[in-house]
C-alpha cells in the first residue's frame, strides 16, 4: 500500500467520524451517552432497574403483548391463562433488564465481562478446539444472546453475521462493540463462501438461525409441535465447512448475578442429507434451552408469522 493510499483511506475515515457530529445525531448521542452512564452502575443495581422498566414495558406493550401471548399459547398448550400471564410478565421483566443493561453488550471490558460471566461444560467447545475442528456455534435468541460472543471472541476470532441497520450511526456503534474484542462481522449478504472459508480456518462462527426468514429460502419443522419456518441455513454451512455444531445459550441469572454461557454436546450425525430433518433437529436444541429459561426467550417475534401455504395467520 503506498503512502498516498494510506493518506487516502485515513481522510475516507475521517470524512466519516465527521458525519456523526451533523446536528441531526445530536439527539442519539444524548441516548448513547445515557446508556453508556447507566454501564457504569453496579451490575446488580441495573439488573434490579431493568426488571421495573419490564414491568412498565408490558403494561403499554400493547401489540408485541399479544404477540408474546400468542407465542406462549401455541408452544406451552398445558399452561392455563394465569400461568400465561404470569410468564409474560416474568418474559418482560427479563426483556426490560436486557434492554437496561445494554451498555455491558456495547461498552463492557474484557475484565468486568470475566467477571460477569459463567460458563458450563465449556469442555464441549474445547475438546472441538483441540480436535482442531471448525465450529459453528447454535446460539438461539435469547435476550442476552450477545453476551457469548463477546466472552470467547478475545480467545479466537469470533465469526457472527449481522444485519446494517439504517441509522448509520447506530450501525456503526454495533458492529465497533460486537467486534471489539477480535470478532469479525460478516453482512447477511456477503459471499457463503466467505463465511465457510473463514470457518474453515478457524474462526468459531456464532450462528442464529431461529428466526422466521420472511423469504423463499425456508423449509417448515415442528417447533413445540408447531410447523414453523426455518432457514436451511445451519445444515448448510455446517455442511460445507464440515464444522461441529455446538449449542450454545446464555443465560442471565438470578438477582443481577451475571450471565451463565452454556454449551451442550456436538450434534450427532449432523447435518444429514435432509434439511427438513436438520431444522427438526435444530428447533427440538432451541426447545431444550428454552425448557430451562423460558422466560428469556425472545418472545417479543413473531416466531410464527410465516405459515405453509392454504394456513392462516396465527397472530
Amino acid at each position: 500500500m503506498t503512502a498516498f493510499e494510506s493518506q487516502s483511506d485515513a481522510s475516507r475515515i475521517n470524512r466519516g467520524a465527521l458525519q456523526f457530529l451533523h446536528p441531526r445525531y445530536w439527539l442519539l448521542w444524548l441516548g448513547i451517552l445515557l446508556i453508556w452512564l447507566i454501564s457504569l452502575l453496579p451490575y446488580r443495581l441495573t439488573a434490579f432497574l431493568g426488571r421495573g422498566l419490564g414491568i412498565i414495558l408490558f403494561r403499554v406493550a400493547g401489540r408485541r403483548a399479544h404477540i408474546v401471548k400468542t407465542n406462549l399459547e401455541l408452544c406451552f398448550p398445558e399452561l392455563d391463562t394465569d400461568e400465561i400471564e404470569s410468564l409474560m410478565r416474568k418474559h418482560f421483566k427479563s426483556l426490560g433488564q436486557a434492554v437496561l443493561t445494554i451498555g455491558i453488550n456495547l461498552f463492557a471490558s474484557q475484565r468486568r465481562l470475566q467477571r460477569l460471566v459463567k460458563i458450563r461444560d465449556r469442555h464441549y467447545f474445547d475438546e472441538q478446539l483441540a480436535a482442531g475442528k471448525p465450529i459453528i456455534l447454535l446460539a438461539p435468541h435469547f435476550v442476552a444472546m450477545e453476551i457469548a460472543g463477546l466472552t470467547l471472541a478475545p480467545e479466537r476470532h469470533m465469526l457472527s453475521m449481522y444485519q446494517t441497520i439504517r441509522n448509520p450511526l447506530v450501525d456503526s456503534l454495533i458492529r465497533r462493540s460486537r467486534s471489539r474484542f477480535g470478532g469479525i462481522m460478516i453482512e447477511r449478504k456477503a459471499d457463503l463462501r466467505q463465511v465457510v472459508k473463514l470457518v474453515r480456518g478457524g474462526s468459531p462462527f456464532y450462528y442464529l438461525p431461529d428466526q422466521d426468514p420472511g423469504s423463499s429460502d425456508k423449509v417448515f419443522a415442528p417447533f413445540f409441535g408447531v410447523q414453523t419456518a426455518v432457514t436451511p441455513g445451519l445444515s448448510r454451512f455446517a455442511r460445507l465447512s464440515k464444522a461441529a455444531v455446538i449449542p450454545c445459550f446464555t443465560k442471565m441469572l438470578p438477582h443481577g448475578a451475571g450471565y451463565e454461557v452454556i454449551f451442550l454436546p456436538p450434534l450427532e450425525g449432523f447435518p444429514t442429507k435432509d434439511p427438513v430433518e436438520d431444522a427438526r433437529r435444530m428447533n427440538e436444541v432451541v426447545e431444550q434451552g428454552i425448557r430451562e429459561m423460558p422466560d428469556q426467550y425472545f418472545w417479543v417475534h413473531r416466531r410464527f408469522k410465516s405459515r405453509p401455504e392454504g394456513e392462516p395467520s396465527l397472530y
